[in-house]
C-alpha cells in the first residue's frame, strides 16, 4: 500500500503539504486558506502581520549566535490554479484535493495537485515550524491571488518587508536556479452578440475537441501541445465549407488565461437531414488532427452530439468573422531567446472563448522576458481584435524579472548545490511569470532567486509533484540558510 503523503519524508515538509491539500484555496477565494494560515501561525507561536491585500508576513528571529547575518524572506503563493478533467465531479470551493502517492510522484484525482505553489508554501511553515535548523532572521511571505494577475504581489507597499535576500520557492525544476522571468500581459476582444431565433429546419449540435493535455502556457508553450480553440475553429471552418448554413449558438474553450485550452466546445444548429453525416465526419477530423500530433497529444479527439440548445443564434457575418478572428489570432512560441540556450523569449496564448451577458469574449496573454518584444506582441493581437471590430480589454500586466548573475542569493545559493549534491545547478532564466519581477520593483535593493522541486503538468490535472527532488529541494532550502547565517 502507497505510503500516505503526510508520512513520506521529510515529515515536517510533506506534513504541511498534505496540510494546504485539504483547504480549498482558489485564487481570488483565498479565505479559507489564509484562515487556516493564520491559525496555524498563531499555533506555533508566532505572530503575523496582513497587508490591505490580504498577503500575510510572518518574522521569526534568527538561531541565537546569527542575529547580525542578512535576512532572508521566503517567499510562496497561497492560491492555486483549479483544473479538473470534464468527467470529474469536484468543487474547488469546498473539496479537499484528493492527493495520493503514484510511485516516485504525488499527483491528484482528476484535478490539479497545487504543488504550483503549495510546495512552496510547505516549505516556508516547514522552517517557521523546525526548532534545529541554523538560520538567519527570517521573514516570510504568503501572497494571494498569483495565478489570476499577481494581485497579490501588485499591492504590496514599501516597508512591509526588510529582508535583504528572498528565496522565491516557485520554481518547477530540480537542478535549476532560475534569476529572471518573463513579464506578461492579458489582451482580450468582446462582441456584442447580435442574435435571433434558430431556423426551424436546424437542430442544436454539439461539437468537442478533448483529450488534449494543456497545461502552462509559459513553461509548456515550447511543447507543441495542441490548442483545444484552434482545432475546433479548423473543424468548424471545414464544415461551412460544404454547410453553409451552420449556425453559431454558443461557444467556451480554455478556462485559465495562464493555461493552454485543453478542451473547447461549441454548439451549432445545422441542418436536420445533414446532422447524421456531420456527426460521421468527427471521425476524420480527430485522424487528421492525430496524424499532425500524435506524438504529443496521443488522446485528442472530437465528438459530435445532439443538444437540446438554446434556440438562438448568432448572426452570420459575425459567425463568419469569428471564424476569421480565432484563425488569425498567434498562438505559440513566437522567438526564441539568442542569449540564453533554449529559452522562449516572447509567446503568446489563445486561453479562452466565453460568454457572458450577451457577449462574446475571447481571451490571450502575452509573455516576453523582453519588455518592447512584449508590447509590440500585445500590439499585434490588439490590430487582429481591431479588424474584427470587437472591443479590447487589457489587463494589468506584469513586468519582468532582469538577471543578476553578481547577487547574493545566486552565491548563496549556488554555493549549498555544490556543497549538498558535488555540482553546479543550471542557471535559468523562466518563460513565465514569477512574483520576484513586482517584489523587485518595491524592493529595488533586494536580492533574488528561485528554485524549487520537479513538478510537471502544472496548470493541468496532470500536475504531479516529484518525491526524490522535493527532498533535495527541502535540503537545498536548509543548507542555504545555514550558509546564510554562518557568512556573518
Amino acid at each position: 500500500m502507497p505510503t500516505p503523503v503526510n508520512e513520506l519524508e521529510p515529515k515536517i515538509l510533506w506534513k504541511h503539504f498534505y496540510g494546504l491539500t485539504q483547504v480549498p484555496r482558489p485564487s481570488k477565494k483565498e479565505e479559507k486558506i489564509l484562515a487556516y494560515l493564520k491559525q496555524l501561525i498563531t499555533d506555533l507561536g508566532y505572530e503575523y502581520i496582513q497587508d490591505e491585500t490580504g498577503n500575510i508576513v510572518v518574522r521569526k528571529p534568527a538561531t541565537p549566535g546569527y542575529e547580525k547575518s542578512p535576512m532572508v524572506l521566503i517567499q510562496g503563493h497561497v492560491d492555486m490554479v483549479c483544473e479538473k478533467n470534464k468527467d470529474t465531479q469536484f468543487d474547488f470551493d469546498n473539496d479537499p484535493i484528493a492527493a495520493y502517492v503514484d510511485g516516485d510522484w504525488v499527483t491528484a484525482n482528476g484535478t490539479t495537485l497545487g504543488a504550483d505553489n503549495g510546495i512552496g508554501v510547505a516549505a516556508g511553515l516547514a522552517v517557521l515550524e523546525s526548532k534545529d535548523l541554523v538560520h538567519p532572521p527570517m521573514e516570510f511571505i504568503f501572497t494571494v491571488d498569483e495565478e489570476t494577475g499577481l494581485t497579490g504581489a501588485k499591492g504590496l507597499k514599501p516597508g512591509f518587508l526588510q529582508s535583504e535576500i528572498m528565496l522565491n520557492l516557485d520554481s518547477e525544476e530540480d537542478g535549476a536556479l532560475y534569476v529572471g522571468c518573463a513579464g506578461g500581459m492579458d489582451s482580450a476582444g468582446v462582441l456584442t452578440m447580435d442574435m435571433s431565433a434558430a431556423p426551424a429546419t436546424h437542430e442544436a449540435l454539439e461539437i468537442m475537441v478533448s483529450g488534449l493535455k494543456g497545461g502552462h502556457s509559459g513553461l509548456d508553450i515550447a511543447t507543441g501541445r495542441g490548442n483545444a480553440i484552434k482545432f475546433l475553429t479548423r473543424v468548424l471552418v471545414d464544415l461551412r465549407k460544404d454547410y453553409p448554413s451552420i449556425a453559431f449558438s454558443s461557444m467556451i474553450g480554455g478556462s485559465k488565461r495562464n493555461a493552454i485550452p485543453r478542451e473547447a466546445e461549441v454548439t451549432v444548429y445545422v441542418p436536420k437531414a445533414d446532422t447524421d453525416a456531420i456527426m460521421t465526419k468527427m471521425a476524420g477530423f480527430t485522424e487528421t488532427f492525430l496524424n499532425e500530433i500524435k506524438t504529443v497529444e496521443p488522446d485528442l479527439q472530437v465528438l459530435a452530439k445532439r443538444t437540446e440548445g438554446n434556440g438562438q443564434v448568432m448572426a452570420d457575418a459575425q459567425f463568419a468573422t469569428l471564424l476569421d478572428l480565432l484563425m488569425a489570432l498567434p498562438h505559440g512560441v513566437i522567438k526564441m531567446s539568442a542569449d540564453i540556450e533554449g529559452l522562449v523569449e516572447t509567446s503568446t496564448n489563445l486561453a479562452t472563448v466565453t460568454i457572458d451577458g450577451g457577449k462574446l469574449i475571447v481571451g490571450t496573454s502575452q509573455r516576453s522576458s523582453v519588455e518592447s518584444e512584449k508590447f509590440d506582441l500585445v500590439a499585434m493581437v490588439q490590430a487582429i481584435f481591431r479588424l474584427a471590430n470587437y472591443e479590447i480589454v487589457m489587463g494589468d500586466g506584469y513586468p519582468g524579472w532582469k538577471p543578476n548573475m553578481e547577487s547574493r542569493a545566486l552565491k548563496f545559493v549556488r554555493q549549498s548545490h555544490n556543497e549538498l549534491f558535488g555540482k553546479d545547478p543550471e542557471i535559468k532564466a523562466i518563460h513565465a511569470g514569477l512574483e520576484c519581477g513586482l517584489i523587485g520593483e518595491v524592493f529595488p535593493k533586494m536580492d533574488m532567486i528561485s528554485f524549487g522541486p520537479t513538478i510537471q503538468g502544472a496548470h493541468s490535472p496532470d500536475e504531479r509533484l516529484n518525491i526524490p527532488t522535493t527532498a533535495k529541494f527541502w535540503n537545498l532550502v536548509v543548507k542555504t540558510l545555514e550558509n546564510v547565517a554562518k557568512a556573518g
